[in-house]
């Protein structure tokens, strides 16, 4: 399986596009994932264009099942997080 960039890879790649420092593109992906938590802990969703959205989501509480002793369980409500990709990525990727 292939192995993805890694963030210095990354960094580097958006600084030769851009011309812009590694240092200042590393500040720019710092503050935009800090943006994205914000937003979507405050508004339940948050958009990155071209690309795809963070959403918040409810999960109701359900029955599960211990694997190792096949006991049943509650497993609690709790809230995720899931990314949706833009219908683009899609078709360009998939």
């Amino acid at each position: 399986m292939a192995k993805g960039m890694t963030k210095s890879e990354i960094l580097s790649a958006l600084a030769e596009k851009t011309g812009m420092s590694r240092k200042d593109v590393g500040t720019l992906v710092e503050e935009l994932a800090t943006l994205a938590c914000h937003e979507t802990k405050k508004a339940g969703e948050f958009s990155v264009p071209g690309l795809g959205k963070l959403v918040k989501k409810q999960r109701a509480a359900r029955m599960g099942r211990n694997p190792a002793t096949g006991q049943s369980i509650q497993i609690p409500a709790k809230t995720v997080v899931k990314f949706r990709l833009a219908k683009a990525v899609k078709d360009a990727v998939l």
